[in-house]
């Protein structure tokens, strides 16, 4: 009796991993997340903050999640060939980016490169479209789908997880490009009125 109920036990738990197996494998190859935001802004004023990572300190959601991250700078200034490396906490992770495309002030494409918590290779993109006084930013992640990817998937909405990421990102990157404008306009005002007394 207790034969038959270990066998059976076993049955069970072999054909349960056989059909988590085939749903994991059934599962999309390919994923890609977007979000966007309107910034009441030109895309010039918002495409230097996109094609200059030493900028992204003041908006990437990313760079919150560890103080003591590692980071380095190479290639371009900014714009195509531009490169960022970071190593940090289990949160940050590790990994590089490096700009493969940037058509100025329109778009900006990151080729990005995961080495851990787990291994990665994926495509950003940041869109900027003028709309009267104020500019359409998008910004999309995408790339091919690994079994652990699959697998997280059956846990959590990987598109909640990362687009929220993105919603906090793009709303802090309009609080800057917003508040840089302000700056630049009152400055120009006092500059205005200054000559004006003069």
């Amino acid at each position: 009796m207790l034969k038959k109920l270990v066998v059976g036990v076993i049955v069970v738990v072999f054909a349960s991993i056989c059909v988590l197996a085939i749903y994991i494998s059934s599962r999309p190859n390919s994923f890609i997340v977007q979000r966007s935001i309107i910034i009441n802004a030109g895309p010039e004023s918002i495409y230097p903050f996109i094609a200059d990572f030493h900028r992204w300190t003041s908006w990437s959601p990313y760079e919150r999640l560890d103080a003591k991250m590692e980071k380095s700078y190479s290639g371009s200034q900014s714009g195509l060939g531009a490169k960022y490396l970071w190593d940090g906490n289990e949160k940050a992770g590790a990994g590089t980016m490096e700009i493969i495309e940037a058509t100025q002030p329109s778009k900006v494409v990151i080729k990005l490169d995961f080495s851990k918590p787990f291994e990665g290779h994926n495509v950003a993109q940041f869109r900027l479209e003028p709309k009267d006084r104020t500019t359409s930013v998008s910004w999309s992640m995408s790339g091919e789908s690994s079994v652990m990817m699959k697998f997280a998937g059956l846990f959590m909405n990987m598109d909640e997880l990362i687009g929220k990421d993105f919603e906090i990102g793009l709303r802090t990157l309009k609080e800057e490009v917003e508040g840089a404008e302000s700056t630049g306009a009152q400055q120009s005002n006092k500059g205005s009125e200054s000559r004006t007394r003069d």
